[in-house]
């Protein structure tokens, strides 16, 4: 596909856009990679102008220098900004309270923090998009790393050693990335109950799927 026909279709692709304003973009091509030049009302669709562009085929890469021009019924001042970006944050489910701090220098906003997972720093990021006022965002969250799969095992079956409710030889653990599989017998369901919530300390779980039996030989056997 020509740099002509990348263009044309990258431009079709905005007019099709229903969040952006195409008249007021202008669109260059060379060797596949695009870019948008002139200027938006908000952050919002200067992000959705350029995501448009990116799903165009043939697009190799977009360069978004589009200026945002606030209308003067959306300029806020930054405490403001902040204040909303706190608020939208403590509001979105998928973004863990209380681990992400929030600055606002100039329209611009700076996310910092640390998460469990990628999802939750795109999620934060996606909460402030779109208030108003704002000219970017700089997520600068970092993805905590997590402990391999042996040592989940080892720290769950430690655990279980340590606990005097139980009987850590009778007790396998497997683990499957974030998910802990527990097997075995035990004597009692407080014995199996207890087992689970070692599981559940372990760092890095997600989920328990406990499958260990009451029974009565290992009861007799006590």
């Amino acid at each position: 596909m020509t740099d002509w026909e990348i263009r044309k279709n990258v431009e079709a692709e905005l007019n099709f856009e229903p969040s952006v304003n195409a008249s007021e973009i202008g669109v260059a091509v060379k060797d596949g990679i695009v870019t948008l030049t002139g200027h938006v009302n908000n952050y919002w669709e200067k992000i959705g102008a350029e995501e448009a562009a990116a799903r165009v085929s043939g697009v190799k890469a977009v360069a978004n220098e589009l200026e945002i021009r606030l209308p003067i019924s959306s300029e806020r001042t930054d405490e403001d900004i902040a204040r909303a970006a706190v608020n939208r944050l403590e509001w979105t489910i998928t973004v863990p309270k209380d681990r992400i701090k929030v600055k606002v220098s100039k329209g611009w906003v700076t996310l910092e923090g640390e998460v469990d997972w990628q999802f939750q720093k795109h999620a934060a990021e996606e909460a402030v998009r779109s208030l108003v006022g704002i000219k970017g965002v700089i997520n600068h969250i970092v993805v905590k790393e997590r402990p391999s799969t042996a040592q989940v095992k080892s720290a769950i079956e430690e655990a279980l050693k340590r606990s005097a409710e139980l009987d850590a030889s009778r007790i396998t653990v497997e683990v499957e990335g974030d998910k802990v599989i527990l097997k075995g017998t035990v004597r009692s369901w407080f014995e199996r109950e207890e087992a689970e919530r070692a599981a559940w300390r372990a760092p890095g779980v997600r989920s328990v799927d406990n499958r260990i039996t009451i029974s009565t030989a290992a009861a007799a056997a006590a």
